[in-house]
């Protein structure tokens, strides 16, 4: 699995928890992976919009900017359930190479 995969793994598994809105996914995500480039988390983002894996919705303001919140949709569910099948597998090949 590729940092791409385990990034969107992470993201679409945030969202199966409830919807969120985009700056929390970045702040979330950025406290384990300081290293990832926001530009690249809302790439990922709209991304799986476009795949139809989640959907993006404007929620109330509160004095400032509208937020952008994500939702996971069914197939999302599905996409989420098999890159953790695909995770879990290559953590797997890992282990038994000896790789921890």
């Amino acid at each position: 699995m590729l940092k791409k995969d385990i990034l969107e793994l992470c993201l679409l598994h945030l969202m199966s928890q409830g919807d969120q809105y985009g700056y929390e996914l970045l702040r979330r995500l950025h406290a384990v992976f300081p290293d990832v480039q926001e530009s690249a988390i809302y790439a990922i983002l709209r991304g799986l919009c476009r795949e139809g894996y989640t959907e993006r919705y404007q929620g109330e303001t509160s004095g400032g900017p509208a937020r952008k919140y994500y939702r996971l949709t069914e197939a999302g569910r599905a996409h989420c359930a098999a890159l953790l099948e695909t995770w879990r597998g290559t953590r797997d090949a890992l282990s038994t190479l000896g790789i921890q």
